[in-house]
Formats: structure tokens, C-alpha cells, sequence
């Protein structure tokens, strides 16, 4: 009797540690289409959350998603379920998605003090060039 529970355990391991147990939806997303929904989704999310321009919710957002990228919820759903199933490669999308976000940020830094510098300075200011400024 131990025999038999010792394989069905072993049986329920083998089928546990599949590394990839979702199902590859007909539809897929293509990977560098679902890292590029996966941006503009954290950007949506730092939009509503900092409340710009009167904030967003998330049905508004996902609604400019799906029609952005022409795909519906279910689409999105169980591609991000299948890609979320392997965990190394979920990670490797996140990591692009970093990358992408630390590339706008310096870009925006980089625009913010080229603009900084492009502002003549008053020779009449009473300001001091130690003193930090609010803008």
C-alpha cells in the first residue's frame, strides 16, 4: 500500500514542478507587445497614484490599454497568467520595463536641465548661487 501512495506522490510531484503548467493561450501576446502594455501600465499606475490631471482609475486606464494595443481583457489576461507562470522570464520582462522607465527618466532629467540652462540668469537678483532654489 506505501508503494503505491509513494508513487502517486511521486506522480503529483512530476506534474507540480512543470515549469511552465499554464496552457499557451491561441491568442498570446508577443512578448516585447506585452513588456511595452507592462510600461505604460506602470506608467498609468505613477499617473493615478500621483493624482496628475485630476487622477485615473484603473478601469479608465485598462480601457485606453485595450484600445491602444487592440486587444481585450481576456487577451491580456491569460497572456499575462501564461507569461507569469514562468517566473525567470516574467522577471526578464519587468527588468525591460525598468530599463525603458530609467531611459525616460533620463531623458526627461536631461530636457528639465538643458531647459534650466537656456533661462538666461538675472544679474540684478539678490540671490545667492549657494542659496537652493525653488521652482
Amino acid at each position: 500500500m506505501s508503494k503505491k501512495w509513494l508513487l502517486f506522490g511521486l506522480i503529483i510531484m512530476s506534474f507540480g514542478c512543470n515549469s511552465n503548467s499554464v496552457e499557451k493561450p491561441k491568442n498570446l501576446i508577443e512578448k516585447d507587445k506585452m513588456v511595452a502594455i507592462l510600461y505604460d501600465i506602470s506608467l498609468l499606475e505613477a499617473i493615478k497614484n500621483q493624482n496628475i490631471n485630476g487622477g485615473i482609475t484603473s478601469e479608465m486606464g485598462f480601457d485606453y490599454i485595450y484600445k491602444k494595443y487592440k486587444i481585450d481583457s481576456v487577451q491580456f489576461s491569460k497572456s499575462n497568467k501564461y507569461y507569469a507562470s514562468d517566473i525567470d522570464e516574467y522577471k526578464k520582462m519587468f527588468e525591460k520595463v525598468k530599463e525603458k522607465l530609467s531611459e525616460e527618466t533620463l531623458k526627461i532629467d536631461a530636457d528639465r536641465n538643458k531647459n534650466r540652462q537656456d533661462v538666461p540668469s538675472n544679474p540684478n537678483s539678490t540671490l545667492n548661487s549657494d542659496t537652493p532654489q525653488v521652482q
